[in-house]
């Protein structure tokens, strides 16, 4: 079945999407997009999972020292110390 391109901002970005793959022709390069853009959207991760993998980080690298003084770190790492 043919894919008839009857919108010029698509087909303009059709050939960007040529030009920056280096696709034979506009239907390679459309192809390559949809493929890429499919893969994209099936490997997304929910929302709440990307959230409680950055709490599992959070929770292995512990609580944050009630004492540290970032003021005097700073100056000590910029030699103002």
């Amino acid at each position: 079945m043919a894919l008839y391109i009857r919108d010029e901002t698509v087909d303009d970005l059709a050939k960007q999407v040529m030009k920056a793959t280096g696709a034979i022709n506009k239907t390679e390069a459309v192809r390559a997009a949809l493929k890429a853009q499919l893969v994209a959207e099936t490997q997304k991760k929910p929302l709440l999972e990307r959230i409680n993998e950055v709490r599992a980080m959070a929770d292995t690298i512990g609580a944050p020292d009630p004492d540290f003084d970032m003021k005097t770190y700073t100056d000590e790492m910029w030699g103002d110390g």
